[in-house]
């Protein structure tokens, strides 16, 4: 069924559809996910949204044979309260890359369309409908 979801502080409707979360990677990772309290989508209606950038400066692993040190982060805001709803992320780290061969060149890397990723707190949101699916348990 399909699920739109509300921002959970002010009930504006942020157009997140459940046909847009991201379950690919619907095994122990997001199952990990899910424990965190976040939901992942592979897109957005950006216009639903304010988003803000913010640089943060801590190391993380992008493979266990990389890591980076600055990561960029967009946070997204309900366009109408400015809660804080969820994080969008370049996707350059994510498991699309990671299995890619380490021989490719990074020119052909960088040529890929960076797609972005969003991840987004599930107590920041409302379900507008019934959802007959598997509701967010907490």
């Amino acid at each position: 069924s399909e699920v739109d979801h509300l921002c959970g502080y002010c009930g504006y409707a942020l157009n997140l559809s459940s046909s847009t979360r991201n379950t690919a990677n619907i095994g122990s990772k997001y199952g990990k996910l899910i424990r965190k309290g976040v939901v992942s989508f592979f897109a957005i209606d950006e216009s639903r949204f304010t988003q803000t950038d913010e640089v943060s400066c801590t190391p993380y692993f992008r493979s266990s044979r990389s890591w980076g040190f600055f990561r960029k982060r967009t946070r997204l805001l309900c366009r109408k309260c400015s809660g804080h709803i969820g994080n969008a992320y370049d996707d350059k780290d994510s498991a699309l890359y990671d299995t890619l061969d380490d021989t490719l060149a990074s020119s052909e890397v960088s040529s890929m369309s960076s797609r972005k990723k969003y991840v987004i707190k599930i107590n920041a949101l409302q379900p507008s409908s019934d959802d007959s699916g598997v509701p967010f348990s907490q």
